[in-house]
């Protein structure tokens, strides 16, 4: 009986016969052999059919076999030095196990907005699927890394009944007879956790109800949101480093094979893994700006967009930290700066090659008085926040924390055009899936 694999462990079967499931992602024929280019989830390779070595039956089969047709294939692996993968199967046999008629997603060049509409199948392709095995390779190490630093894993509500980041983008619902939201953030819960264990971790689904078109956007997207006590914010800025640098790496080790797929500079990725990364204030980066001469209307105390963010980051050639920006554009739980009041103790790490903001952090304001007043200035209802400042009436520390945007993390180091092939399912853009 002959031994079924997956096409990721050929190279351990070489010389030898096995059966593989696979589906048809392409085909063509030269003469008497033809060429099925084949899948399996694991990866793709080549299927070698020479008519003078098998049955008329096997070779009309892979003359007529269609686009994503399932099948069983039998035959031997052999070495293939021109193949990326490196191997390759000489077919002696084939079953055909489902139908395929009329493949909407053809190996031609389509359009976004197509591709978006059948994402369901658009997520069988070869990009598709280097992004998405980096995507859950990235998701393995971030439970790596947390777990080796001595985290534990805190799970957040996604139903809440207050807004960490503001009111404005917030997913309204009721729960029973109480108002409730969809989360933007696990944070509060996490500095909870914090004030329990010391340092945790959450890893879920946030939603962001601001409608935009930009590559960088999302409504639904996933975070990784630590958070810790005892911890002021330089050496959050050192954890946050750590976990970027050991990101990169376990991608480099662990995924040679999608990063090719991808055509993604392994030498780019291995300067992401330099530390420390650049460090500069806000105040600088402003400056910065200004002195370019690309930027005059630069000013001040507003928020950095894409261009700015892309300008900074590509000044240093790698991710580079922007401290302590004004308070007036960042969220009422950040802890005042103890030399000026304009400005908060945060930090925004910007990726390079025009990807911006990959994490968003701060050290947490600890005066119970001085967060109430933060609450009420942002419109908020305090009495929604009492459990929040409880943190700070019952033997409050200093305590860090901050978030990373999965989608956006892995739509740089896959080097993605846009975030739309980091995500899986298009109900994650400003759309719903059927």
């Amino acid at each position: 009986m002959l031994k079924t694999i997956s096409i990721i462990d050929a190279k351990n079967h070489i010389g030898e016969e096995v059966k593989i499931g696979v589906w048809l992602t392409n085909k063509r024929s030269s003469g008497k052999i033809a060429f099925l280019q084949l899948r399996d989830g694991t990866a793709f390779f080549q299927g070698v059919v020479v008519k003078n070595n098998v049955s008329e039956e096997v070779f009309a089969l892979a003359k007529e076999v269609k686009q994503e047709e399932s099948l069983y294939v039998t035959g031997t692996i052999h070495e293939d030095a021109r193949s990326p993968f490196g191997y390759e199967i000489e077919l002696s046999g084939i079953e055909k196990v489902g139908e395929s008629e009329n493949y909407p997603i053809s190996p031609k060049k389509h359009g976004v907005d197509f591709l978006m509409d059948h994402r369901h199948l658009w997520l069988r392709s070869k990009r598709q699927f280097a992004v998405m095995k980096i995507r859950n390779e990235v998701i393995r190490a971030t439970y790596e890394f947390y777990n080796k630093e001595g985290f534990i894993k805190i799970d957040a509500p996604i139903l809440t009944g207050s807004a960490p980041e503001g009111t404005t983008e917030l997913f309204h619902t009721k729960y029973f007879d109480k108002d409730a939201y969809l989360s933007q953030s696990g944070q509060l819960y996490e500095e909870a956790g914090a004030m329990a264990y010391g340092k945790v971790f959450s890893f879920g689904p946030t939603f962001r109800a601001e409608k935009s078109k930009t590559r960088r956007h999302l409504i639904e997207f996933w975070m990784v949101e630590p958070e810790m006590a005892f911890m002021h914010q330089e050496e959050s800025l050192e954890i946050q480093e750590q976990y970027i640098a050991f990101l990169v790496q376990s991608v480099i080790d662990n995924c040679e094979y999608e990063l090719g797929i991808l055509e993604r500079d392994v030498d780019v990725l291995k300067r992401y893994t330099e530390l420390p990364f650049p460090r500069i204030s806000y105040d600088e980066a402003v400056e910065l700006l200004q002195k370019s001469g690309e930027f005059p209307d630069a000013e001040w105390g507003d928020d950095f967009g894409s261009p700015e963010e892309t300008y900074l980051a590509e000044h240093f050639s790698k991710p580079v930290f922007v401290l302590n920006y004004p308070k007036a554009i960042k969220p009422f739980y950040m802890k005042p700066h103890p030399t000026r009041d304009d400005v908060v103790i945060s930090a925004d790490l910007l990726a390079p090659e025009g990807y911006g903001e990959i994490i968003g952090g701060s050290e947490r304001a600890t005066d119970p008085e001085f967060l109430e007043a933060q609450i009420e200035k942002a419109g908020l209802n305090k009495d929604d926040y009492q459990w929040y400042l409880d943190l700070r009436r019952y033997g409050s520390v200093p305590h860090s924390g901050f978030g990373l945007g999965l989608e956006r993390a892995i739509t740089w180091i896959t080097g993605e055009e846009h975030i739309r092939e980091s995500i899986p399912f298009p109900r994650l853009l400003n759309r719903i899936y059927p």
